[in-house]
């Protein structure tokens, strides 16, 4: 059994389809996968979420999601303005450790960056990690700007005693430019933690077999792909 919390350095940043890209490898491997979204925001009750999108692209994975609200702000911000009640962190360590139980691994993803609150209590993905001892992947922009962002991700972990398995790229492009290739090598000493990916844009538009095949060449070992940040830094090393 094994459990494997996914945050971002923000908004759009990757986070689902980098969760849809991990869950793809581990089910084609033959594991039994869930992938839990504690909080859905931004989307009515009819409309396809996160998890509907990490189904179509990874496979029949099984999936979880406790809590819904219709604006797409943090979850408790979005909770207090729909005036429905936040999601208490109980709910979700329940609902991971009952998965975690017949499932080979099991998936969170979280809403927005590690430092969303979920509730009024103010309880973050960061706490749930801690409380669960699961590793966080975090996914990161390739950018300029990434760099702090994915620096305060990592020192927040490390200050709750969370192990932080890697960093995978998001969105990595065809032609990186001078801030993306420096980041290849910075990223890695500024977060203390290996670039185990660099994902290719436009993922989601794949059939399943084409993402399974990307997801393969953009994640590293430790992920079941194939990936390896010394040939992408030394294909751009400038």
């Amino acid at each position: 059994m094994a459990l494997l919390a996914v945050t971002g350095t923000g908004t759009e940043v990757g986070k689902t389809v980098t969760t849809a890209a991990v869950a793809a490898l581990a089910h084609t491997a033959g594991q039994r996968v869930a992938v839990v979204k504690p909080a859905q925001t931004g989307l009515a009750s009819h409309q396809d979420g996160d998890l509907a999108e990490v189904v179509r692209l990874a496979g029949p994975v099984d999936t979880r999601e406790l809590a819904r609200y219709p604006e797409p702000l943090a979850p408790a911000t979005a909770a207090r303005r729909a005036g429905l009640p936040g999601l208490p962190k109980e709910a979700v360590t329940e609902a991971v450790r009952a998965l975690d139980t017949d499932h080979d691994l099991v998936l969170i993803e979280g809403a927005g960056g590690l430092l969303a609150r979920f509730d009024d209590e103010g309880w973050t993905l960061a706490d749930l990690a801690a409380e669960l001892a699961a590793p966080v992947l975090m996914v990161a922009t390739a950018g300029l700007g990434t760099l702090n962002a994915a620096a305060l991700t990592a020192e927040a972990l490390a200050r709750r005693g969370v192990h932080l398995t890697g960093v995978v790229i998001g969105s990595w492009p065809a032609q990186p430019d001078l801030a993306m290739r420096c980041n290849l090598t910075d990223l890695p000493d500024m977060t203390a933690a290996p670039l185990i990916g660099a994902l290719p844009p436009g993922m989601a538009a794949l059939d399943r077999d084409a993402f399974a095949a990307a997801a393969r060449a953009g994640l590293g070992a430790p992920l079941g792909g194939d990936f390896k940040a010394a040939d992408l830094v030394a294909r751009w090393h400038s």
